[in-house]
């Protein structure tokens, strides 16, 4: 429907139900704007509840009383540190994939931006760093909690929403006023947020023959370049945003050692890390020879989906590098037990039904 269309209909229904004119005018004024930037048309909260098939009573909560609506737990990071995961209840995050589908993704990030981006994979942010001079990469601190909820209710505004709307779409995105790690929206506006720096960044490196990626809160910087000039001029644009640079994660990586974005090995060609294969290799070597439910029982490994979980291992080692023979046959031996298990299962299945 284009907005001739939109406006038509809008006309027939208001003049039914005994909107003025004035009041249709200033509903299609508003209507207008939001068309032009693709994103659905809300008037207020119970129009919105209409549209993502939610009360209006539960989404004044879930926007009031956001705590309640998260379930937090942690995870370890590569240092040992602690990170803490909000994870929003299902019909939560039913609202925010709405939300980050219908809206969010209608505005366009960085090209400089390389995750979270539909249709996008990993390699994109590794191919522009391959057998470089120099490895340059950064790493913003507390990337999430540090972005303003403020700024966040800007983008809503910047696409035309009213400031009640802005705010409740914020509201329902946000935790505590900060954007919750482990919320589908959060990752897409942080891109959104870092979009004017991703701007300011690249044009410096342009202009200095830097190749410049952000995969997250990762920044990697690759050539041949001063990277205490480079460093200078990041810092100042990051600032300006209230994050800051995570001093202990800051690395330089010369060819003659072992170069890595984002965990992937990109000196001559995009690997993953040797220890992480090695550990993989060890994984099949023993499966092979002793079978799964062995090795499970000999490495104490508890976990329900294993087998699943080993082949997402395999699958991201061949997403990197997707000519890798050895990770090729291993992936097609774990598919196959895989499939043997399962006829195991529907015939015990069988006999029990």
């Amino acid at each position: 429907m284009d907005f001739t269309q939109y406006e038509n209909s809008f006309i027939t229904e208001a003049t039914k139900v005994g909107y003025s004119q004035l009041n249709i005018q200033r509903c299609l004024d508003y209507a207008e704007t939001l068309f032009t930037n693709k994103v659905p048309v809300i008037y207020n909260s119970s129009h919105l509840s209409a549209i993502v098939g939610y009360r209006k009573e539960y989404l004044k909560k879930a926007a009031l009383h956001t705590k309640y609506f998260y379930r937090d737990f942690e995870i370890t990071k590569k240092n040992g540190a602690k990170r803490t995961i909000s994870e929003p209840l299902p019909s939560l995050k039913e609202i925010q994939h709405w939300i980050l589908k219908n809206i969010l993704y209608q505005v366009p990030i960085s090209p400089f931006a390389k995750a979270y981006k539909p249709k996008i994979s990993l390699i994109e942010n590794l191919k522009f760093h391959r057998n470089q001079p120099k490895l340059f990469t950064l790493d913003l601190e507390n990337f999430f909690p540090s972005i303003p909820i403020e700024t966040i209710e800007n983008i809503f505004i910047e696409l035309g929403y009213s400031n009640a709307i802005a705010n409740l779409l914020t509201q329902l995105s946000t935790k505590d006023n900060r954007l919750p790690q482990g919320a589908p929206t959060s990752p897409y506006i942080s891109n959104l947020i870092f979009k004017e720096a991703d701007e300011s960044i690249a044009n410096y490196c342009i202009t200095n023959k830097i190749r410049y990626t952000r995969y997250a809160d990762d920044l990697s910087f690759s050539g041949d370049f001063d990277e205490k000039k480079l460093l200078y001029k990041v810092t100042a644009v990051i600032q300006k945003l209230g994050c800051k640079i995570n001093a202990s994660k800051t690395k330089l990586m010369t060819p003659n050692t072992r170069q890595t974005v984002t965990g992937i090995v990109v000196n001559k060609k995009a690997q993953v890390v040797f220890h992480k294969r090695n550990a993989l290799r060890q994984a099949m070597y023993y499966i092979q020879k002793f079978g799964i439910k062995e090795h499970k029982q000999y490495k104490d490994i508890r976990e329900a989906h294993y087998l699943e979980h080993l082949l997402g291992k395999i699958n991201f080692v061949l997403q990197i590098n997707p000519k890798d023979q050895e990770f090729i046959a291993y992936k097609y031996f774990l598919i196959d037990l895989k499939k043997k298990q399962n006829a195991k299962k529907y015939t015990i299945d069988s006999i029990v039904m």
